[in-house]
This record gives structure tokens, sequence and C-alpha cells, in this order.
């Protein structure tokens, strides 16, 4: 059966759509939400499996988004149309196991049982194992700067029907909507598209096999790449020999100023730094990973806009956030810094619950209340000096008796009533996930 077929099998499309379906995501230019796709495939699906057969269907430009990166900047994404996602999909579906079985084992992007822990455990092994001079190397704008013809001839090698090669050069030759404007693509496939990280690591593939080709240790995800030598000179002749060949053979280009030779301390791979122990090297969060959730939860414990929220909103946000970050970054050593971190995460919370008890009379009936409940042994003389301090909320939500009547355990009672949850302590969350590795 030809691929082109396999791709507009019935089954293949139908798991497609229930792809599509679950990972919802925004509607493209055509402003179809995923909940109509199934009625749309119904009238139309016919028609969309011939167009692509006789090689007629023209996906349409994918919609411009931003979003954040780690250093400020934003990445920009192209939202194709459900439409275009589910063939995308549908598409993926047979491609992926076919060119899958022959990726680098250096490689852990966007792949099946692959992960970004995978990644730097392997990048522990080979540090422990000597190879402790890091080749950080940055593709600039790799996704803008696939060059569609070596990408088909890359696939052609494997997939020679002129009917899926059509359609995948469709895909990247779509272009982009942004403010009205169609911008056609000449280059890239934009990030956002349900094929595009296949696209990508079918093209650097390539790459892959030139440096096992050299016998380096490197690992890749998506388009970070970090190469492994056991000296600084040798470190030096990698990057200058790999900075030519990709400019050569792939027509990508190497940012100068952010390629460089490191020691592991100085070298930050998928959010994670490496130290050196006595027992051998070790990872941890990168410092700008530490300080981005301190601001995110700064933005959202922000006094004015948390004073106006319900507690169980803002602990189940809050939990949800906090769960997440330690989860990625679980396999580090953090536990200073998680100790420190849950000091200002709750005393932050300390603030929000005394500026929404707001009045002295309001602060002081409630401390009472809880000072009894919980019995820890204020009198009433100090709880009212406590809730007339004029000191500020930060300096007096330090004090003592509200550090023992709002204390962790407190904090983390759950409250059934008022459907709130206790309050995550980042360290036993930490030392949980530890124990069950």
């Amino acid at each position: 059966m030809r691929l082109s077929d396999l791709i507009l099998e019935s089954s293949n499309m139908e798991k497609a759509i229930r792809k599509v379906v679950s990972n919802r995501g925004s509607a493209g230019i055509d402003d179809m939400p995923v909940d109509e796709i199934r009625a749309w495939m119904e009238v139309n699906g016919d028609e969309l499996a011939e167009q692509i057969r006789e090689m007629k269907y023209k996906p349409s430009p994918v919609r411009r988004a931003y979003i954040p990166k780690p250093n400020g900047k934003k990445r920009p994404l192209g939202i194709p149309t459900v439409v275009d996602r589910v063939v995308q999909q549908a598409t993926y579906q047979i491609l992926y196991p076919i060119f899958d079985s022959t990726f680098s084992d250096s490689s852990f992007g966007f792949r099946e049982g692959r992960s970004a822990h995978q990644a730097i455990e392997r990048t522990l092994e080979y540090l422990n194992e000597g190879y402790e001079w890091v080749v950080d190397l940055d593709i600039e704008k790799f996704f803008d700067m696939v060059n569609h013809d070596k990408l088909i001839s890359i696939i052609r090698l494997k997939v020679n029907e002129k009917e899926t090669l059509h359609l995948i050069r469709s895909f990247l030759k779509a272009g982009v909507m942004e403010e009205g404007k169609l911008n056609r693509n000449d280059l890239g496939t934009p990030q956002g598209g349900n094929i595009s990280p296949l696209l990508a690591n079918i093209y650097l593939d390539v790459f892959d096999k030139e440096l096992e080709n050299r016998g380096l240790r490197f690992v890749r995800y998506a388009d970070d790449v970090t190469i492994y030598c056991r000296s600084e000179m040798a470190a030096n002749r990698v990057m200058r020999s790999v900075s030519s060949w990709l400019e050569r053979k792939l027509f990508l280009k190497v940012s100068p100023t952010k390629t460089h030779v490191v020691r592991p301390p100085e070298s930050t791979f998928l959010g994670f730094t490496f130290w050196k122990g006595r027992d051998g090297w070790k990872c941890k969060p990168a410092n700008d990973r530490k300080q981005r959730l301190y601001k995110n939860m700064k933005e959202l414990l922000c006094r004015r806009k948390a004073a106006a929220m319900p507690l169980s909103y803002l602990f189940t946000k809050v939990n949800q956030k906090v769960r997440g970050w330690i989860n990625y970054f679980s396999i580090g050593s953090m536990k200073r810094f998680l100790i420190e971190f849950g000091q200002w995460l709750r005393h932050k919370i300390r603030v929000v619950i005394f500026k929404q008890w707001k009045r002295p009379k309001t602060l002081f009936k409630n401390l009472m209340i809880l000072n009894k409940q919980f019995k820890t042994g204020f009198s009433k003389e100090e709880i009212r000096q406590t809730a007339n301090s004029r000191l500020g909320l930060w300096r007096t939500t330090g004090w003592r008796t509200v550090n023992f009547i709002l204390s962790p355990k407190v904090l983390a009672l759950s409250n059934k009533e008022k459907e709130r949850p206790g309050l995550i302590d980042p360290v036993g969350c930490y030392l949980n996930l530890q124990n069950k590795s």
C-alpha cells in the first residue's frame, strides 16, 4: 500500500482527529475550533482525501503567535488550522516509525519514550567518563532556517513517493499570516505544527550521524546541542569544525557569540547546570530557572491582585506551578535552594493572608482563633501588638507570632469546606520524588 493511502486510511485519520481534539489548542486563521472538526470531516473528508491523492491539497497559512522565552524574548509559533493539524498529524503517524527507528541514540527531543531527564543523565555519563570540556552549540534561528530542498532530499532517501513528498512540501510552503499580511516561506518549518518536530529531527539527524562518524560524544535535544571533549584544545577544534560543517552541508549558521567552549559549571543545558561533588558530576537547576520560579511566584502573589482572589485559587495555582517546576528538576540537587524558597514562599503567603484580613480588628480576631485552635500559646497582648503593627506587611508577617500561628503545618492543612488544598511543601515534594526514583 502506498504511503499516501496509509496516511488517508480511516483508522489513521480517526487516530489523528482524536489526538488533535485532545490537544485542544487555538484556532488557525479560519477560526474553526477543534470541537467542529468531526462535523467538518463528515461533510468534507472525501474531498480532502481526493485533493491529497491528486496533489491539489493546499494547507492554509499558519497564524503567527508568540510565546515568551526564558531569556525574556519571544518565540514565534505558527498555528495551523484544525484541518491542517489533522492532516499533519496523520502524516506524522505514518512517517514517525519509518524515521525514528534509525535516529541517533544521542537524540532525545520530540521522541516517544525519550525525555529531557534522559538527555541530562547521558550528559552526566560523559562528564563522569572524563569528557569535561563542553562545546555549547547555538544554531541561529534553526526552525526558521531549515532549507526546504535539502530537507526533501533527505526525506526522499527513505520516502520516494511523489504524493507524500508533495504533501510535506505543501506544509513547508504554506506561509505565515501575521497582522493580516501573508508571508511566504522559502525557508523554515514553523514551530507549532504537529509534524515540525519530526521534520527538525530528520534534518538534524544528518548532523548526528556526522558526529557519530567522528566518534564524538554529544547530546542533542531538538536544536539544543552539546558536545563533550577531553581537552580544551580538542573542544575548540571540534567547535570550529562542526560549525563549518553545519554551514556547508545543512546551510545553518552557528552563533559566534553564543557558541563557546566551557567547563560544565558554566554550561547550561535544558535548564540544568553542573557541579562536581566527591562522587562525581551532578546536575542542578540553572540560576536563571531559579530566578524565573521566584518571578512567577511574585507575579502570582502580587499583593493587590492576590488579595482579591480566594485562597483556594491561589493555593491551587501555586501548588501546580511549584510542583511542575520540582518535577522537571527532580533529578537535580536542590534541597538547600528549596528550603530557602519554601521559607520565602510561606512568607509571601502570610503577607497575602494579612492583606485579605485587612483591618486590625479582623487580624486580631482570626489570629486569636488560630492561636487557640492550634495551641500556639501566645498571649492576648502579643497578638494585639501583631494585629496593630504599623511596620508594614512584610516585616510584620516575619514576626515570631505570625510564623508560629501561620506555621508551615497550618498552611499545609487543606480545608474541604472551602475546597482549599494545603500549601505545598517544596522540600517535602522534592524528597518524595527522590524516594520514588
